[in-house]
């Protein structure tokens, strides 16, 4: 690494990509190089910082690029992330995940490769790490600072649920994209006078859920923070049903959701770097149960469901207009504080403002849906009242 006057910013992104990754890659990386620094992209996440071997000409290509204007431009207006991505957890690294070379120090089931990625930015010569990703990524940012390094955060998640800010990166495209895909599909509800049950992201919290429901593109929906009663569920979408025109209703529910008594529901046993079970089959669940209970509520009559899982469609993609104008000011912020050698922050919206948080808010908190507040638990769907002063997506946690 060639360092510039003023230092090398590593950057990185982990987790699940959204839309509106790159214009932040994009941000920070032509304010830093005119600012007069150097600017390193770790591929893969944490895991590119992982692999990287210090040996003056080793071939570390798949681990880092050197970033420029022409690269970041040339990918700043599209969908996903062009640094690749993954959920590689340094401080918990499975054995056979371990990189070849450091396979005779590191042999235990899970191991904390945290002294070497230390190593791995002194080598090449990093000084500020600015991550991208949601808390699991960031939770890892925060064990970095913690261990000396000068860590800048910037939130990303379709769910929304990066505690300490009101907006993650990502979310208004897959709000939009949730509201887009569920009035494609209603037509076929409407045709056939079915139920349309539509499984969409949010392990612990309803945001992508709460909101298309809010904006009109669902009569009810499931959240993981409230368990719900199945017979109570089958109930209010018979009545949905019978009061619409076209004879069908919808309900959006988040891939957390549980029902009464119940807890989430799994694909599998395997779980990820960060102990996360991967989630799956709750919306095929509700929708096989609420057909069988359905002629209880409807004179005798079976109603058959359209069941869809909207997963990955809501991610795909270029960014919309939010998506492509935070990243711009995130990144621009982030790059505030390294310049005022401020580190150990997350930037942020709050109430409709730019600023920056401490960066242990990530392991500090949880950030859910407020049910008291926002959701109406007997009719499972967003309460429309008390809307003065809330921020734009109205019911983000205020801290």
């Amino acid at each position: 690494m060639t360092n510039k006057k003023k230092g090398v910013i590593g950057i990185l992104t982990g987790g699940g990509d959204v839309p509106g990754l790159n214009p932040a890659i994009r941000a920070v990386t032509i304010r830093a190089l005119r600012e007069g620094y150097q600017v390193v992209g770790f591929r893969r996440g944490w895991g590119g910082l992982v692999d990287v071997i210090r040996e003056k000409d080793a071939d570390n290509s798949n681990n880092y690029q050197i970033l420029t204007e022409e690269i970041v431009n040339r990918a700043g207006r599209t969908g996903g992330t062009f640094l690749h991505s993954s959920r590689t957890n340094p401080s918990k690294v499975k054995k056979g995940d371990v990189p070849l070379h450091l396979r005779d120090k590191y042999t235990e089931e899970r191991n904390d490769l945290t002294p070497e990625v230390l190593k791995n930015l002194a080598f090449l010569g990093v000084d500020y790490l600015i991550p991208i990703g949601g808390d699991d990524t960031l939770s890892y940012g925060v064990r970095l600072y913690k261990e000396g390094f000068k860590v800048v955060a910037i939130p990303k998640t379709m769910d929304n649920d990066v505690p300490g800010t009101d907006y993650c990166i990502g979310f208004s495209t897959c709000v939009t994209r949730t509201i887009s895909l569920t009035n494609s599909l209603r037509t076929i509800a409407g045709s056939h006078e079915r139920f349309m049950v539509l499984e969409v992201f949010g392990r612990y919290a309803g945001f992508t859920a709460m909101l298309p429901t809010m904006a009109g593109a669902a009569n009810r929906c499931v959240i993981p923070e409230y368990k719900f009663n199945i017979d109570h569920l089958t109930e209010v979408m018979v009545k949905d049903r019978d009061a619409n025109p076209s004879h069908y209703s919808v309900m959006l529910i988040s891939e957390g959701a549980m029902y009464e008594g119940g807890e989430m529901v799994f694909k599998d046993g395997t779980t990820d770097a960060y102990g996360h079970a991967k989630l799956g089959g709750i919306g095929d669940l509700v929708s096989a149960q609420i057909k069988d209970r359905s002629a209880k509520y409807n004179k005798g009559k079976t109603v058959d469901v359209i069941n869809q899982k909207l997963g990955y469609m809501v991610r795909g993609g270029d960014p919309d207009a939010i998506d492509s104008i935070v990243p711009m000011a995130f990144g621009n912020l982030a790059l505030d504080l390294v310049l005022s050698g401020i580190h150990g922050r997350l930037v942020v919206l709050k109430n409709g403002r730019y600023d920056n948080m401490p960066l242990d808010i990530i392991t500090s908190t949880k950030k859910i849906v407020d049910v008291n507040r926002f959701y109406d638990t007997d009719r499972y769907r967003p309460k429309y009242e008390n809307f003065e002063m809330k921020p734009l997506f109205i019911m983000t946690s205020e801290l």
